[in-house]
C-alpha cells in the first residue's frame, strides 16, 4: 500500500471539499448559479462516459434523460406553488382542467423518484430494443438522435398542456415553502449538486473497479469475443445506458431549479453533441476528466459569453 498516494489523494479530496464549503460564500450568487449547473452536468457527462468511454456506445440522445427529469421537477413546483391546483400558464389556453398525467406531480415523493426512474425506465426499454437487435456504432448513434428529435417535436408541439416552446418556468415557485429563485434555495442546490456530483463519480469509480467493468471494456474493444466467451452484451450495455439515463434525469432535474427553465430547446441535437464534447475534452474513459471537461467548458461558456456579447459562439 503506497501510504503517499493515499495521503496526497486525501489532500486533494480536503481542498476539494473546503473549497465547495466556502464558495457560495466568496462569489456572487449570480456566479454561484453559473457554478452549481455546471457541476450538475458533470453528473450526465459521467453517464455519457460509462456508456461511450468505457463501453463504446456514442449516446447523441441524452438530452431525451435529461430534458425528463427537468420536466418532472418543473412539474411538481408548478403544481406546487399554484393556489388553484393548475399551472399558471393554463389560463392562457383556457384549460380549466388538470390533465391526467400531471396529477401524480402533486406528489413530492412520486416526484422524488419519477426525476430518475423515468428517464431509467425508458432508457432501459430503448436500449434493450436496440441492442436485442445488435444495432451498434454510428446505426445506434443515428437512432438515438432520431429518438431525440421525435421527443422534441413532441413536447415542443403540446402548447396548451405542457407550454410547448415555451418551456416551464421555475424561479417563482416554491419549493417546501422556500422560494426557487431566492439565493439562499440557491445555495442549498449548489450544495446538493455538488454532493449528488461527488456520489455519482464514487459509484462510477467502484462501477468500473469491478469485473463488470472489465467486461464493459471488452465490449467496446471486440464484443464478439465477448459474446463468444459466454457473456451477454446485450445485458451489459442496457444496464449501463439505463445508468447513463438515470444520471441524466438527475443532472435535468438540478440543473432546471438553477437554470429557472426547462424547455424543448434541451432536446435538440446541439446540446446533446455539446455533451459528447464536454467527455472528449475531458477524455473518454477517466471519469474525472469528464467532469472536469463539463465544469470547465459550461463556465468557460459564461465568461466568454459575457466578454463578447456579439460573438462568443
Amino acid at each position: 500500500m503506497n501510504f503517499k498516494n493515499i495521503k496526497t489523494n486525501n489532500l486533494i479530496w480536503g481542498a476539494i471539499t473546503f473549497l465547495i464549503i466556502i464558495l457560495p460564500f466568496v462569489v456572487s450568487d449570480s456566479r454561484l448559479k453559473i457554478i452549481g449547473k455546471s457541476l450538475s452536468l458533470g453528473i450526465v457527462a459521467l453517464g455519457i462516459d460509462l456508456s461511450w468511454g468505457y463501453t463504446g456506445l456514442l449516446s447523441l440522445g441524452q438530452g431525451i434523460f435529461f430534458t425528463l427529469g427537468g420536466y418532472a421537477i418543473a412539474m411538481y413546483l408548478q403544481l406546487n406553488s399554484s393556489s388553484d391546483g393548475l399551472p399558471q400558464f393554463f389560463s392562457l389556453y383556457d384549460v380549466k382542467n388538470l390533465p391526467f398525467f400531471w396529477e401524480p406531480f402533486k406528489s413530492p415523493y412520486f416526484t422524488f423518484f419519477a426525476i430518475w426512474i423515468i428517464p431509467a425506465l425508458l432508457a432501459c426499454i430503448l436500449g434493450f430494443l436496440v441492442f436485442r437487435n445488435r444495432i451498434k456504432g454510428v446505426y445506434f448513434s443515428i437512432l438515438t438522435q432520431a429518438a431525440l428529435l421525435v421527443f422534441y417535436n413532441g413536447i415542443n408541439s403540446q402548447q396548451k398542456l405542457i407550454n410547448g416552446t415555451n418551456g416551464l418556468p421555475t424561479p417563482n415557485t416554491e419549493l417546501f415553502g422556500y422560494l426557487v429563485g431566492n439565493p439562499s434555495t440557491q445555495k442549498f442546490f449548489f450544495y446538493t449538486s455538488a454532493i449528488l456530483l461527488t456520489v455519482s463519480y464514487l459509484f462510477c469509480r467502484w462501477l468500473v473497479k469491478k469485473r463488470f467493468g472489465k467486461i464493459l471494456i471488452a465490449i467496446r474493444d471486440d464484443e464478439a469475443r465477448v459474446r463468444f466467451s459466454g457473456y451477454n452484451p446485450v445485458v451489459f450495455k442496457t444496464i449501463i445506458f439505463t445508468i447513463a439515463g438515470l444520471f441524466a434525469g438527475i443532472s435535468g432535474a438540478l440543473f432546471t431549479v438553477q437554470a429557472d427553465l426547462i424547455s424543448p430547446q434541451y432536446l435538440l441535437p446541439p446540446f446533446s453533441i455539446e455533451m459528447v464534447i464536454w467527455v472528449a475534452v475531458g477524455g473518454r474513459g477517466t471519469l474525472l476528466g469528464v467532469i472536469l471537461g463539463a465544469v470547465f467548458i459550461n463556465y468557460a461558456k459564461s465568461l466568454v459569453s459575457e466578454a463578447l456579447p456579439a460573438s462568443w459562439m
